[in-house]
Formats: structure tokens, sequence, C-alpha cells
């Protein structure tokens, strides 16, 4: 693990996103909440809080944290198919949180994906990626590509 010993406290915040695409008819069924294991998005935002929780023991060399905050939503995009999933964490420390971000996720869209696999097999977990970070040495990083 890299020493932050040394670094000051700072406030941190790291936004991620990811979609899981699939057949529109599994798309309706989430917005209808009548799939047989329940309410998918529900489950998916407590298992990427969780995650986000969890991360040091998930990815090797990453560092505990105190986590602040964890907020997770869910945009569903009947046009493209998809679920739009963002997460949002913030602590105060001496690294950030962009691990947690998008530990988070990823756990969501793996949680969609098995809720939903018995009707659609072919969706597709994708495009994971950090929007934004703030605090630390590195300052503020925002995405440049356009995000949808």
């Amino acid at each position: 693990m890299v020493d932050v010993g040394a670094k000051a406290d700072t406030e941190r915040r790291a936004v991620a996103r990811g979609t899981v695409m699939m057949a529109p008819a599994t798309l309706r069924r989430i917005r209808e909440g009548t799939l047989a294991k329940g309410d998918v998005l529900s489950v998916a935002r407590v298992a990427a809080i969780m995650a986000a929780k969890r991360t040091p023991e998930l990815i090797p060399l990453c560092h505990a944290l105190m986590l602040h905050r964890v907020a997770v939503d869910f945009e569903l995009d009947e046009g493209a198919s998809q679920v739009m999933i963002t997460a949002q964490v913030t602590t105060t420390g001496k690294t950030g949180v962009e691990m947690e971000a998008l530990t988070a996720v990823t756990v969501a869209g793996l949680t969609i994906y098995d809720m939903c696999k018995a009707m659609d097999r072919s969706m597709v977990i994708g495009e994971i990626r950090l929007l934004e970070k703030q605090g630390g040495r590195s300052g503020h990083f925002v995405r440049k590509e356009a995000v949808r």
C-alpha cells in the first residue's frame, strides 16, 4: 500500500457512472417492478452501498476509509434501453474515494444483471467510468467527454 500517513485530511468526493444495456421488455419490467426477484433498483442500491463500504476487501492495496456518504441513483433510458447507474461517495481523509464509487457502480450493475438474468441473459454491463473527483493533491478532475 502507498504510505499516506503524512498527507493532510481533506474533503474527498468521487462520482462514477456505468450502464446496463438490456432488452426493452426487461427495462419495462424493472420500471413496473414485476420481476420475480423483486424491486431491482432498491436491491441494487443497497448492494452498491455495501460494496462501496467493502472496497478494501475486494481491491488489493486499497485503503480502508470511513465513508461519510454513498448515494446511488438510477436513470431508466427507454430510448437506449438501458439503466444508467451513478454513485457519489464522500469522505474526509488522506486518500480519495474513486475506487469506492467505481466499485459501487460495478456491483449495482452486477446486481441488476443477477436479478434480471432469468428474463434477459443478453444484458451488457459497461461504460463504467469516473466522472468527477475532488480533493487531495491532484485537485479537481472532471471527465472531458460528453456525459449522457
